[in-house]
């Protein structure tokens, strides 16, 4: 049977490697210490939770919400906005709630692009930021980041050699999955670049909240003039600890927003509304709950690195995100990071992400999400331990 269009153009799953080998390990028992999917561990703050099955209770939440999501919540981000980022949003027109980012990054592709059309994204990335254009036709030149590498002379070279030209530019900062962070003068000058090469930019601020040692995470909108390029999305998987819940939202150039809410009319009758009642209490809430939040990827960040530098895998210490983002010790470094992950599950029963999942420049790299606790760390640092000191004898 024929496979379809759209199927045909999204490769092989790279972490399904991993994710399988992973399986086959625990049906025989054996104990893996899992760092492989950015899945947050922390439970809902219990406020939230509560709120929600108060809204559960009332029968007149049960029907079919709306697409764009309740007034109030909508309003509840904007004042969040205004609150960390001093950016003014009309609830209105420049606001929509989407079901997490991902459906929304999709979404707003599906609504942007058509065949044919040059999406510009960074390499490596979150594979969403990749693949919603490709699934909505759309090819993607990559724009390598990491370091040593100049972004905006990547970007210029990636713009130059691309025909037609790019329509569309995704970023995302604090970044998964390299963790690396900026400020607000580089967005100042990706809005430039934007309104010279008459691109659209897309922001992904997922990981807002989850920042260390004194960084504050900048909004996109911040900058002046972003609201005439681009959009940003924030989601309450991260800060709120709220990721099964599915709350995220796009904010910024009405055009755009518009599009969405058209696309999503007919797409979608919205989050349940208990659930966006409870996030509309989140927002509004103190914020005590992020903070504690925040501090306890703080402690795993702290723990995981000073493990890894503790048996010779030198790793820098991220400023933000609820990851760690590793080179591959030299001695393995020639076996790419699919290789290099099976053996960490094999021989020390540690799970990771592959860097080549998230685009070809991140295959000398794994990825550790930090959802698992002091003793669990612990442990698998001395696994890792023994492999890589037999390794050197």
């Amino acid at each position: 049977m024929e496979e379809f269009s759209r199927i045909r153009r999204l490769p092989p799953y790279v972490f399904a490697v991993v994710g399988d080998l992973k399986m086959r390990l625990r049906r025989q028992n054996i104990d893996i210490v899992d760092f492989s999917m950015g899945n947050p561990d922390i439970p809902t703050p219990a406020p939230i939770v509560e709120k929600l099955a108060e809204a559960a209770l009332k029968p007149v939440n049960h029907r079919y919400s709306l697409s764009r999501g309740i007034p109030n919540l909508r309003k509840a981000v904007c004042d969040r906005y205004k609150r960390h980022f001093d950016v003014d949003l009309d609830p209105e027109s420049e606001a929509i709630v989407t079901m997490g980012s991902k459906e929304g990054l999709a979404h707003l592709s599906l609504a942007m692009l058509e065949p044919g059309d040059v999406v510009l994204a960074p390499d490596p990335t979150y594979p969403i930021h990749k693949y919603a254009p490709i699934i909505a036709g759309a090819d993607v030149r990559s724009v390598p980041i990491g370091p040593g590498r100049d972004f905006f002379e990547d970007l210029e070279t990636a713009t130059r050699q691309a025909w037609p030209k790019p329509k569309l530019l995704f970023l995302c900062y604090p970044h998964n999955p390299t963790t690396e962070v900026t400020d607000l003068a580089f967005f100042e000058k990706i809005v430039e670049f934007a309104k010279a090469n008459n691109i659209w930019v897309i922001h992904d601020l997922a990981y807002a909240d989850l920042v260390f040692d004194g960084y504050k995470a900048p909004s996109f909108l911040q900058a002046k003039g972003a609201k005439d390029v681009g959009v940003e999305f924030y989601t309450l998987s991260k800060s709120y600890s709220m990721p099964g819940w599915r709350v995220g939202f796009c904010m910024g150039n009405k055009h755009l927003i518009h599009a969405l809410g058209r696309i999503k009319s007919y797409l979608d009758y919205g989050i349940f509304q208990p659930v966006q009642i409870a996030a509309t209490v989140a927002l509004n809430g103190p914020e005590d709950c992020v903070q504690n939040i925040c501090d306890v990827y703080r402690e795993r960040r702290d723990r995981l690195i000073d493990g890894l530098n503790r048996i010779g895998w030198e790793v820098p210490s991220p400023k933000a995100t609820m990851f760690v983002w590793a080179r591959i010790p030299e001695a393995f470094r020639k076996m790419g990071s699919v290789e290099f992950s099976k053996l960490l599950l094999t021989e020390a029963h540690v799970a990771v992400s592959p860097g080549l999942g998230f685009g070809s420049y991140g295959d000398e790299y794994v990825r550790f999400a930090l959802i698992e606790n002091e003793h669990r760390t612990r442990q698998a640092v001395s696994s890792m331990r023994k492999l890589l000191s037999g390794t050197a004898d």
